[in-house]
């Protein structure tokens, strides 16, 4: 899951970081309003988390200009003020939900886990799609309910692909969801990571649950 992280505070934003890639987030960051509304507009996230109490443009203003201009990937802001007005007011704008400074990275992470599941319409921590199952909360992958280990790239890469089940994803897009704003995007790693998930979790090619669409990219079949 690729996440925009906007934060003024360097070490808040720096832990803040550190834990959300523990969480096999792709983190890109962003220390005040301008930068943060540039890469908001730049890029495809998948989640951000937003301090209202920025430099240059507050983030009640990036959080309505990003709505405006169509970008509808949920928002989590941040803000260390007491007034109900300032929570309100980033709701209104568009943000989805909100948290008060201080908090505990626990339940920040427990609330976009939350945020990504209603997104795509999921209401359970788990993702099921007949034998295959995903727990979003844990980590853990299932194959005909027997636990399967994967490295985190390999779970960042199954995991898009499994929220995002019969649609055709690119490479590219799958690579920009994974790693930071910085990597190299010709990279062909993702092939790389596809073979990876088809070993270990169809080492009989019994399902055949990852297709290939040759100049397109894959697709997770949804079984019934």
């Amino acid at each position: 899951m690729r996440l925009l992280l906007v934060e003024d505070d360097q070490a808040l934003q720096q832990e803040l970081q550190q834990q959300l890639l523990l969480q096999n987030y792709s983190v890109d960051v962003a220390s005040d309003g301008e930068i943060a509304l540039f890469q908001g507009l730049e890029y495809d996230y998948d989640i951000a988390v937003i301090d209202l109490g920025l430099p240059k443009i507050d983030g009640t203003t990036v959080v309505k200009a990003l709505r405006e201009k169509g970008r509808n990937f949920p928002i989590l802001i941040l803000t260390a003020r007491d007034r109900w007005q300032d929570k309100v007011s980033g709701l209104d704008a568009g943000a989805d939900d909100y948290l008060t400074k201080p908090f505990h990275v626990e339940e920040l992470t427990s609330r976009l886990n939350a945020l990504i599941r209603r997104s795509a319409g999921k209401a359970s921590t788990t993702i099921n799609n007949g034998p295959y199952s995903l727990d979003i909360a844990t980590s853990q992958v299932l194959v005909e309910q027997v636990s399967v280990s994967l490295s985190a790239h390999e779970f960042k890469v199954f995991k898009y692909l499994m929220l995002h089940v019969g649609e055709v994803i690119s490479k590219t897009t799958l690579t920009e969801h994974i790693y930071d704003q910085d990597f190299d995007l010709d990279s062909n790693v993702i092939e790389v990571f596809i073979r990876r998930l088809r070993k270990k979790l169809d080492p009989d090619s019994k399902y055949n649950f990852i297709e290939t669409k040759r100049g397109q990219g894959y697709r997770l079949l949804k079984f019934t």
